[in-house]
């Protein structure tokens, strides 16, 4: 099967290209929100196979300050490549969504994949957050209008050694935090409150998912996490412990705290694939500990 991944020189796309290393992987040389762009690409290359995780991201307070940007590009991007899927007669499309796509409260956590409609996502990220749930929408419709077999992945927050530490507004979460403890002395500026709770996967791990998907043949979508839901500051403790390194932590900023908690339910994950493991979060970190120069 010929896979075609989009964003595949991301952290995720890195680690795809160490499994599935026939694959065709595109990057940001390719403007996916371009319609004729897209439909060429899948003119030239005839995938059979669809793994869509570009995206444009950022953080809280780029999401809160272009919020029309982060809804049209990602609206636009996963329109063109689904609407060319199905144009050329792509057999199988995988979607890689976020758990900001969930509501940013619920009555119960974790949060199950039939809660998803239940709300709207969190505030921080509003326009990100409907803008990748609209995929998931998108899908269900091509799948019932077009009989297609198509579905999607919902993993929570990612980190790995292969993140981009060069670029601190693109680095995820973890990797941040690591790279701050590589380059603090005596003490660990933060910012928020340390209490929101989050739930975090090695990226090889997603990549792990999505090749057994493929090789599977799995069509269901369904959530992709870790049990773990630690809070910020527990993360911090945690990494600090896990380099062997001794610094206070101070908090700034609590405005930016973000979604208290959005961690989702594991056990659809385990009825389909009951044999999978996560990487222990402090073997993963001292991993990306390690490559931190």
């Amino acid at each position: 099967m010929l896979a075609l991944v989009t964003g595949g020189t991301g952290m995720v796309g890195k680690h795809l290209q160490e499994i599935l290393p026939d694959a065709s992987y595109v990057g940001s040389q390719f403007d996916l929100r371009d319609w004729i762009t897209v439909d060429s690409l899948l003119d030239k290359l005839k995938p059979d196979c669809i793994i869509h995780l570009a995206a444009k991201v950022g953080g809280i307070q780029e999401n809160i300050e272009k919020p029309a940007e982060f809804f049209d590009d990602n609206i636009l991007m996963n329109t063109n490549i689904l609407k060319a899927s199905h144009k050329h007669g792509v057999k199988k499309f995988i979607g890689i969504l976020s758990t900001c796509i969930y509501p940013d409260v619920v009555e119960t956590y974790p949060m199950k994949e039939e809660d998803l409609f239940l709300g709207p996502p969190a505030k921080t990220n509003f326009s990100y957050g409907y803008a990748k749930r609209c995929l998931a929408v998108q899908i269900e419709a091509y799948n019932k209008q077009y009989n297609t077999e198509y579905n999607y992945l919902i993993p929570c927050n990612l980190y790995s050694e292969l993140d981009n530490f060069e670029n601190g507004i693109k680095m995820h979460f973890i990797t941040a935090l690591l790279k701050k403890i590589k380059d603090s002395d005596s003490t660990l500026n933060l910012l928020g409150t340390g209490k929101p709770l989050r739930q975090f996967m090695h990226a090889g791990d997603l990549a792990k998912v999505i090749k057994e998907v493929i090789d599977k043949n799995i069509t269901e979508s369904f959530n992709v996490a870790p049990d773990y839901n630690y809070s910020i500051n527990e993360m911090a403790e945690m990494a600090l412990n896990s380099v062997n390194k001794d610094c206070e932590i101070v908090y700034s900023k609590p405005e930016l705290d973000g979604q208290y908690r959005k961690d989702v339910s594991s056990k659809k994950l385990k009825n389909i694939l009951p044999d999978f493991q996560f990487t222990n979060l402090e073997d993963g970190m001292k991993k990306t500990y390690d490559k931190i120069s």
